[in-house]
């Protein structure tokens, strides 16, 4: 709850007469949506500025249907991650205006901006295997409402690949860069841009790879001070944080500069 809201809760107490209990149950529950099995966080974008996620996985697709309803009743917009196939089905259905991206199996329903994109983030993807967790990252920036450039199968096996993007790259104010096996790329992009990178490790690769524990250790102990890094197949923790980063930075680039304050000098001699 904001104080806009706290304070018309309060003149609602005052004027129907509320109890303590009363005004508590209804505060507990403000900003808050049933759903089932789910409690919907209707409050979000005031606290955090974007609506909440649905993360379909270990969801029925009827559950994540009404957790969308939900949220649409509230906002013109709802981003759906881990979709299968018959969740996607479903939410096809019930929103035919939305938008389902078999790869990065997210379903999107508007965007959070209604202006025109802000910032730029870049999506490096290593390899091929690597496109779903970049097309999760790539999906939730859209929805978020900044620019993606999308950069694919520049991997360490053939750096001289990734120069060529080098200036795509280094126009971006934030890049996000999915990649498995020994997890390499990262550093070697963090080397060549001034911009924040998040790095995520995916569970691409052989045996020793451990399901992206290889990739993820490297990336947390990458040299380039301008890396971070988010969880193993986190497309959208990484998408998200980079959006966040690009629009702050964008904004920040827009703003008139501030008028220096005019100078002041002494007149007359000494005393």
């Amino acid at each position: 709850m904001n104080w806009e809201q706290i304070a018309q809760l309060l003149q609602r107490a005052r004027a129907e007469g509320w109890s303590w209990s009363t005004f508590l149950a209804q505060a507990a529950s403000c900003g808050v949506a049933s759903a089932p099995g789910a409690l919907v966080d209707l409050d979000r974008p005031g606290r955090c500025g974007y609506p909440e996620v649905v993360f379909a996985q270990g969801k029925t697709p009827q559950q994540v249907v009404q957790i969308v309803h939900r949220l649409l009743e509230h906002s013109a917009t709802a981003l759906v991650t881990r979709v299968d196939e018959p969740t996607a089905l479903l939410l096809r259905q019930e929103f035919p205006q939305g938008e389902f991206h078999p790869r990065g199996r997210t379903f999107r329903l508007g965007c959070c901006r209604s202006g025109p994109p802000l910032g730029l983030v870049a999506v490096v993807a290593a390899g091929t295997s690597d496109l779903p967790v970049a097309h999760e990252a790539e999906q939730t920036i859209r929805w978020m409402g900044s620019q993606v450039e999308l950069v694919t199968d520049v991997g360490v096996a053939g750096p001289h690949r990734l120069w060529t993007c080098m200036p795509r790259l280094q126009q971006a104010q934030a890049v996000v860069v999915a990649a498995g096996m020994e997890g390499a790329l990262p550093s070697v992009v963090g080397g060549h841009v001034a911009v924040p990178v998040v790095a995520v490790p995916t569970s691409v690769g052989y045996g020793a790879n451990f399901g992206g524990v290889a990739a993820l250790l490297a990336m947390l102990n990458s040299c380039a001070a301008n890396v971070c890094v988010v969880n193993i197949d986190a497309g959208f923790k990484a998408g998200y944080l980079a959006a966040m980063i690009a629009q702050a930075t964008a904004a920040t680039e827009t703003l008139p500069a501030q008028a220096s304050p005019p100078e002041t000098s002494s007149q007359g001699g000494s005393p």
